[in-house]
């Protein structure tokens, strides 16, 4: 039960991207997905991922309670697993309620919760840490990051519950592809591009950090022919916009204000220099979708130290900057500028571990907990 395409949500990307993989490992793996309601609200066919999609529920947690009649029209499953975040659930109980009764009338025989988001106890959604101590009524919890595993631990999920699995990562397939075709392709003219080309790619939400970003480029002074700085996404929150005039005056900037699709994302991050991410801290512990498709792309990327880039942290601790530094950003973006042919070596640790979880190897890990799972029963 998740998000799901056409829908716009990375969690609807992701499950898409988890589906057609445990497809394309395992003939056998038959998946049916409970989504979220987007356009005429039919059932489809997804050739891509080899799955049905019945449109089920409303984003934000309306119409939660069709999830037992959907399921009993699909004729149950051994499995139910819900891609879970407050964005699509709402901050209530009721998708817990609901999964464990389907798991008592018979309907699934085990339930799975992948916890795209983990509160702690400093978030202002306090409802959030009630719902977490209760996910011991689960079959199994995944998690992406240490940190989450680690703050549902203390929460009181009991430990062997929790899974932690890491977000799939697609190696970019426009790797060697020339420049020039890919800014074609993306609608971008190939004299516009100036300098070093850096992408901040995504959706275009409040913690983006285009205010430290700006600040930043201030403090850098590169200048409009020397650097060219491509702001991509769809926007979530209006007040980003608010950054893209001071912009337009340190850097040569084209905004593309639109829900960016895979292959757009992954065509950006191909034809860039440098790919930067200057994300605010923000009071919960998730991570970054945009940066497995960027560390996918095998470029070098600068980021901050904030829990959802806890990955490219832990990989090239030398790339990230405290949160709400633009000295320690423009600094870094300086060095990295200037000393291209040493960065890229250096980023070998990243691209590593981004071939580590490529999403056939992070499907094949699902597949094995739901087998787990299933010799488990009683």
């Amino acid at each position: 039960m998740s998000s799901y395409p056409p829908s716009h949500c990375g969690i609807g990307e992701y499950t898409r991207m988890l589906v057609a993989s445990m497809k394309s490992v395992s003939k056998d793996v038959e998946v049916t997905v409970l989504a979220d309601i987007y356009g005429d609200g039919r059932a489809w066919y997804d050739g891509f991922a080899g799955t049905y999609v019945y449109p089920t529920f409303i984003r934000g947690g309306g119409r939660l309670g069709e999830l037992l009649s959907a399921l009993s029209e699909v004729g149950g499953a051994d499995v139910l697993h819900v891609q879970h975040d407050y964005s699509l659930f709402g901050y209530t109980e009721e998708i817990l309620r609901i999964a464990v009764r389907a798991r008592e009338e018979g309907l699934v025989k085990k339930v799975v919760f992948t916890m795209h988001t983990v509160h702690h106890p400093y978030t202002n959604e306090v409802k959030t840490i009630e719902f977490q101590k209760r996910l011991n009524l689960c079959d199994a919890v995944i998690v992406h990051s240490h940190l989450q595993e680690f703050e549902l631990r203390n929460q009181g999920i009991i430990p062997h519950k929790i899974f932690r699995i890491p977000h799939g990562t697609l190696l970019n397939p426009y790797l060697g592809y020339p420049r020039r075709e890919l800014l074609k392709d993306l609608g971008i003219k190939e004299e516009l591009i100036k300098g070093v080309l850096t992408v901040v790619p995504g959706f275009l939400k409040r913690d983006k950090g285009l205010d430290i970003l700006l600040d930043s480029l201030k403090i850098l002074g590169l200048g409009r022919e020397e650097l060219t700085l491509i702001v991509a996404g769809e926007v979530w929150d209006r007040s980003v916009l608010n950054y893209l005039s001071g912009l337009e005056e340190v850097a040569n900037l084209i905004f593309w204000e639109k829900y960016l699709s895979r292959d757009e994302i992954l065509k950006l991050a191909a034809s860039a220099d440098i790919i930067i991410l200057p994300y605010r801290n923000v009071r919960f512990y998730s991570v970054s979708g945009i940066l497995h498709l960027s560390m996918g792309s095998m470029k070098p990327i600068v980021g901050t130290s904030v829990p959802k880039l806890i990955e490219l942290y832990q990989n090239v601790p030398r790339l990230t900057v405290p949160p709400d530094n633009p000295e320690a950003l423009a600094e870094i973006l300086g060095w990295v500028a200037k000393n291209y042919d040493i960065v890229v070596p250096y980023m070998s640790s990243l691209y590593g571990y981004a071939v580590r979880t490529q999403w056939p190897r992070m499907a094949r890990r699902h597949l094995n907990l739901y087998a787990r799972l299933l010799r488990s029963e009683s």
